[in-house]
């Protein structure tokens, strides 16, 4: 099979294309043709080899990353219901080896594809969706809410306009660059801005005509959430899912206090009850089924993964990738 294989830390180039063995499942295992694998942000700093308590440990040389597949059963290892055979699933399982032709799974992670659900989307809601999920449920949006929304063209930020927009809300969505900002506005947030045009807080503040942020779900980080924090009225809440920038922010908890804001953060919500991720994925899964969140999805074929990471890191890209072999 082909696979993209790191053989040394450093640059997005590092990925290469070749051929290697078919894996085979073992026992309570089953072995997936890949339709879809996901690519995920921490996978770019795993392969500089980068180490901090925040990332997984470095992965042993030569790697094949990719935790997030899609695709169809072709094989089953010993003790596995041979009835899995030709079922279309998906897995967040958390082993390694989906940048590849064919990888194997633990049948416990398996959740069948949803019908009418293509591989892409099922492997972008399995865990976008998923995480996506247990931010809504942390931030308790409704109704009367004004939320901005920071990497709001990213594949979180995208579902949580989507949501919010639904519940009747009022949305600002921010993001960098003309090109996603026109993706946000055609998400239908009621304000789509730059945020890197320095004056961006200044144009949300008299869009908004006196009121104020209630709610801020962040993504990014750094001085793009130190700014956007700027904008939450007293009482608001401040919800993180993730840091795209690399960069540290974190309100001061005296100014919290003084304001009666709070500040949470979604992921360490998600990674201290594991327990409770299927039920997120299967939620997830179910919505984009039904047509409540519709994920967006930037394909590569598997033979650039390279290119995937580059443009990944870099901020290029729009919605969630997925490389295809």
């Amino acid at each position: 099979m082909h696979a993209a294989v790191l053989h040394a830390f450093g640059p997005a180039e590092n990925l290469s294309y070749e051929t290697v063995p078919d894996p085979e499942p073992g026992p309570g295992q089953v072995r997936i043709a890949v339709k879809a694998a996901g690519v995920h942000l921490v996978e770019t700093a795993m392969r500089t080899g980068l180490a901090s308590d925040t990332l997984p440990p470095r992965p042993t040389l030569p790697a094949i990353f990719g935790s997030e597949v899609a695709g169809r059963v072709d094989a089953v290892g010993p003790e596995v219901d041979p009835a899995w055979l030709g079922q279309d699933v998906v897995t967040s399982g958390g082993r390694s080896g989906g940048y590849a032709e064919l990888t194997v799974a633990d049948v416990t992670s398996l959740h069948r594809v949803p019908g009418g659900l293509s591989p892409e989307a099922a492997v972008t809601m399995v865990v976008t969706g998923a995480t996506t999920m247990c931010f809504l449920d942390v931030a308790a949006l409704t109704s009367s809410d004004v939320v901005l929304v920071t990497s709001a063209a990213g594949g979180i930020g995208r579902l949580v306009v989507q949501h919010a927009r639904r519940l009747g809300a009022t949305v600002v969505g921010a993001a960098g660059g003309p090109a996603k900002v026109a993706a946000v506005r055609d998400l239908g947030a009621d304000l789509a801005v730059d945020y890197d045009v320095p004056s961006w807080q200044e144009e949300v503040a008299a869009r908004l005509g006196g009121r104020k942020v209630t709610a801020l779900l962040d993504g990014v980080g750094g001085d793009k959430a130190r700014a956007a924090f700027e904008l939450l009225a007293d009482g608001g809440r401040y919800v993180t899912i993730g840091n795209a920038s690399q960069g540290g922010f974190a309100p001061d908890p005296g100014e919290l206090e003084e304001r009666g804001q709070s500040a949470t953060s979604a992921l360490l919500a998600l990674l201290s009850a594991p327990q409770e991720r299927p039920g997120y994925e299967v939620r997830a899964l179910a919505a984009a089924a039904e047509g409540t969140l519709v994920p967006q999805v930037q394909a590569f074929p598997l033979a650039r993964a390279a290119d995937a990471h580059a443009a990944l890191e870099s901020r290029r890209t729009t919605g969630k990738v997925v490389l295809i072999p």
